[in-house]
């Protein structure tokens, strides 16, 4: 690709790394990339979700216990501070301690006895059940 042809395209177009809307009212993102018409692609998605996991990872490292998990348990926190964000994850506060003192069974049923897990139905179900057995359950992660 010629820089000089990218570098007058993004000039012309400008570069914004968050969605809005155009000057016709279509939702763009990056530089002048339409996402009405034209989505993104598979790659960019790959990124975009690589992207998001290793940030939940950098933020479920902030927990002392986190590296003493198991990999199936350490999933588990990954998924939830990916889909709640490390602020909200933050306020399971009765979870972390189970998790802290290795009280697997009572963190899991502290994950079910919550609003999240009315929002996200089976997720949290699938979810309660590794961090309970602390390993990958093939029942536990089949998709309706």
């Amino acid at each position: 690709m010629d820089p000089k042809l990218k570098g007058m395209i993004t000039e012309h177009e400008g570069k914004r790394l968050d969605m809005y809307q155009d000057s016709k009212g279509i939702y763009t993102v990056g530089v002048g990339h339409n996402l009405e018409d034209k989505g993104i692609s598979e790659a960019v998605c790959d990124l975009m979700l690589t992207e998001d996991i290793e940030e939940a990872i950098g933020d479920a490292n902030t927990f002392r216990w986190f590296e003493d998990l198991n990999q199936p348990r350490q999933a588990v926190i990954i998924d939830m501070i990916f889909n709640l964000g490390l602020t909200r994850f933050s306020g399971f506060k009765r979870t972390i301690k189970f998790i802290e003192n290795e009280l697997y069974q009572s963190a899991a049923k502290e994950m079910l006895d919550s609003k999240w897990a009315d929002q996200v139905g089976r997720r949290a179900i699938r979810l309660s059940e590794i961090m309970r057995m602390g390993e990958w359950d093939e029942r536990a992660l089949e998709w309706d």
